[in-house]
């Protein structure tokens, strides 16, 4: 009798214990398996628009039917849905559910490569970074054209854009709007730090006049052999007191960067940037200057040129004048080449 219940015993722990590394085995296949079977890095975005089953929607997407179906399993017996972190979400090849959800659930974010462009207007600016952080680009645009936000960065809306250094940085795509700008202002001030700043004081210039400038000389040339020249010239304008008479601030101030050929009704606009009708630099920058159009500036060839116009060889590249008699003869040139082609 004694043998039957050892027996019986004996089986229902072998059954038992079965049913348990089945168990084991199946929490294990559905929770720990990798989530996708993609053989490169995926990135979920889930912004603040997102509610649990959007979430599963782009998750979905990437993750393989039971690592999708496990890891909502996970977010839907969790409080997830209550505190769902917005950001840039890696799964990488072999994942695990639990990694992605452990991820998820804590806000494990990777962050972007954020390039600042070369932009020629906030606008183009704003547009340029809404398509690649979670802040909209109309939200961008209208702070950089507000006095009381700008003003609290240390600037104007005219002046803001020589906040920006044209460099790429490594950001969360989910960063909030004050916490980018903060991130511009710091970078700024980095890179002007120490041997810019000294150089920008030698010439008589501050870090936002040097940034108009050179917003101007990229605009002049893409040569960037040429930009010290260019910088000395005009500078030498400025030391004289003689209008800059740069054919870009024209094109800004009629918004218009596709002109071809600046014709005499065009210098009669209206505007503080035009540098015709007025004296020193405009209110700010054209564009967001280049670090080599900066440079340029910073370190400009000492000479005693004034005046400069377009080769006639459309080379990009410009011929020098200290008279305006001997400009006037390069700009005939230049223009006589211009007629020849339809410009």
């Amino acid at each position: 009798m004694n043998n039957k219940k050892d027996i019986s015993k004996k089986y229902y722990i072998i059954a038992a214990t079965a049913s348990l590394v089945a168990i084991i085995a199946l929490v294990i296949y559905y929770f720990f398996t990798g989530f996708s079977h993609q053989q490169q890095t995926q990135y979920v975005y889930i912004d603040d628009n997102d509610n649990i089953d959007s979430v599963f929607t782009k998750l979905s997407a990437v993750g393989s039917r039971h690592g999708s179906s496990a890891l909502c399993t996970l977010l839907r017996h969790s409080d997830y849905e209550s505190d769902i972190r917005t950001g840039r979400f890696a799964i990488e090849p072999g994942d695990g559910v639990i990694t992605v959800f452990r991820r998820l659930k804590n806000g494990q974010q990777s962050p972007i490569m954020l390039t600042i462009p070369e932009s020629r207007t906030v606008r183009l600016l704003a547009s340029a970074l809404g398509k690649r952080l979670m802040i909209d680009s109309t939200t961008i645009a209208c702070a950089l054209i507000d006095e009381v936000y700008c003003r609290q960065l240390g600037y104007t809306p005219q002046t803001i854009p020589a906040m920006f250094v044209p460099n790429t940085y490594e950001v969360y795509w989910n960063t909030s709007l004050d916490k980018l700008m903060q991130r511009m202002k710091k970078e700024h001030d980095k890179f002007w730090a120490g041997e810019r700043t000294q150089k920008a004081e030698a010439i008589g210039l501050s870090p936002d006049e040097v940034c108009t400038l050179a917003s101007i000389i990229d605009e002049e040339t893409a040569n960037t052999a040429e930009k010290p020249m260019i910088a000395g010239m005009y500078l030498n304008r400025l030391k004289t007191g003689m209008p800059l008479q740069a054919d870009p601030t024209i094109k800004f101030a009629l918004g218009d960067f596709s002109i071809k050929r600046i014709r005499h009704g065009m210098l009669t606009v209206e505007s503080p940037y035009n540098t015709y009708q007025n004296e020193g630099l405009p209110p700010g920058p054209i564009k967001v200057a280049s670090i080599k159009g900066i440079d340029a500036v910073l370190n400009r060839v000492a000479h005693d040129y004034l005046y400069m116009c377009a080769k006639e060889d459309f080379s990009g590249t410009h011929n020098f004048a200290v008279t305006y008699k001997e400009h006037l003869q390069n700009a005939a040139r230049y223009s006589k080449a211009l007629n020849e082609r339809g410009l």
